[in-house]
């Protein structure tokens, strides 16, 4: 327990050092300049001397504020998206598993619904006009983006008839028999039974998936308040949104939280659609790709392959989100709206019948 729970800590921790920097450098890239440079080799150590900077600064609370509220807001938040790693299978080894909960899709939802009790709490507490508004209209599009992004989850769990992550993860392994005709070349004299490799990813044995996944990461930008979702924070004006009155560590534990989120969601996208911890690689005649880099092999080296895919597979849905946001300009809010009433939401509803539909001819 203790050792799952350092690791969690390690991880959200590591990921806003890595986080931070790649966004720079991706920016920089995006926009043909160089980024951070001076502080360390190519810059590497601006975040460290940005950690610094915010230990030095002064914790100040407003006069009128609610303190104790304002206090607790941001580890609220924190504690909320934190508790969503706990569910997350890092791994085949029943010690990377995370916590046994065979309602884990449902408690990972669910806890990180949390995180807007904590936006709410800290924008009202604040005391201040700006930091309400940002706090109602991130709670407005956290609610609204949490509808298509349940739907599309429960398309999943309608296909592999499980709430368990890490049961979800070993039906994206190797194929079973009966699974053979989903891919509709069984009449070519085809065996992909034991093929495995990406081939028995849910994205790809699924044929409507990869457009599911379109929408999951649509509402997943939403949930994380990223561009072009971030109308809530605007933080590229002078107003920031819910975190206006916040400073030193306070508000980089909120900055922290943001880029947990943004992890959590990619472990999320990579578990249910893009094969978990399993291989990319399959099974191609005597050449057994899929059994040498694939976490089922049981042994050490097997385990760490698995790990090694599925932080690959997230950090790649991490990189996504950085490049969407300095690609597509901030919507309004009422195209923010207009997109998850009207379009994402009925084209889920429409997911979940394809999906219904899809598992009742496998039975």
């Amino acid at each position: 327990m203790y050792i799952a729970l350092l690791i969690c800590i390690s991880l959200v921790l590591a990921n806003v050092v890595i986080g931070v920097y790649s966004e720079r450098k991706i920016a920089a890239f995006m926009q043909d300049r160089l980024g951070p440079m001076e502080v360390g080799k190519f810059g590497f150590l601006q975040i460290f001397a940005d950690l610094f900077k915010l230990l030095q600064k002064e914790d100040i609370v407003p006069a009128l504020a609610d303190r104790k509220l304002f206090l607790a807001a941001p580890c609220l938040i924190f504690i909320a998206i934190f508790a969503g790693f706990a569910v997350l299978p890092l791994g085949p080894s029943e010690y990377l598993q995370g916590a046994k909960v065979e309602i884990g899709v449902f408690y990972l939802l669910a806890i990180v619904s949390i995180d807007i009790i904590g936006i709410l709490m800290a924008g009202w507490a604040s005391n201040n006009k700006y930091s309400l508004y940002g706090a109602m209209r991130s709670v407005a599009q956290i609610v609204s983006y949490e509808i298509p992004l349940g739907l599309s989850v429960v398309c999943v769990v309608i296909i592999c008839q499980s709430l368990d992550l890490q049961e979800i993860s070993f039906q994206q392994g190797i194929f079973s028999p009966e699974e053979n005709y989903l891919f509709g070349i069984k009449a070519l004299g085809i065996d992909v039974t034991q093929v495995g490799g990406i081939f028995t990813w849910n994205v790809i044995r699924m044929p409507f998936f990869f457009f599911l996944y379109i929408v999951f990461f649509i509402a997943t930008l939403a949930e994380s308040n990223r561009a072009p979702f971030d109308i809530p924070e605007a933080e590229s004006e002078l107003v920031g949104g819910f975190h206006t009155e916040y400073s030193g560590m306070r508000w980089g534990l909120v900055f922290l939280s943001e880029y947990g989120m943004m992890l959590l969601v990619s472990f999320l996208g990579a578990i249910l659609f893009w094969g978990s911890w399993n291989t990319p690689f399959p099974n191609i005649g005597f050449v057994r790709l899929a059994d040498w880099t694939s976490g089922n092999s049981g042994t050490w080296v097997g385990i760490a392959w698995g790990v090694f895919w599925l932080f690959l597979k997230a950090y790649m849905g991490v990189f996504l989100q950085m490049w969407v946001r300095w690609t597509y300009p901030r919507l309004r809010v009422d195209q923010l709206m207009y997109l998850t009433w009207k379009v994402l939401t009925p084209i889920s509803i429409i997911f979940i019948f394809l999906s219904s539909i899809w598992r009742l001819l496998m039975i």
